[in-house]
């Protein structure tokens, strides 16, 4: 059996696997932020501060895992996937803001 190919399917997961990617990369970028001012801060938050940077890394692991499902998923499975992605990212997002206003207020 052959499966039909959708140029425009295809066109809408390339734009969304961008989409998350670019956000990913945007926040992966304000995590190196948010480090160097964990290696400025206080000795005493300092290691506070390490064990949720770990946190945020595992969270982005977990979301550019989920995006590398989506690229290999076939054609007609990986819009399934959007709901998850979306939580993940959406999770991610939240720590991201949330660890930087924690920063700030230090």
């Amino acid at each position: 059996m052959m499966v039909k190919h959708d140029a425009k399917r295809d066109a809408k997961r390339d734009a969304y696997i961008a989409s998350i990617k670019a956000q990913l990369d945007e926040l992966n970028f304000g995590m190196t932020d948010m480090e160097e001012r964990i290696t400025a801060s206080k000795e005493v938050m300092r290691s506070h501060y390490v064990k949720e940077m770990e946190k945020l890394h595992i969270q982005a692991q977990h979301l550019s895992e989920k995006l590398d499902e989506i690229k290999s998923a076939s054609e007609s499975s990986w819009e399934s996937m959007i709901t998850t992605t979306e939580q993940l990212r959406d999770a991610f997002v939240n720590s991201c803001h949330y660890f930087k206003a924690q920063l700030r207020d230090e």
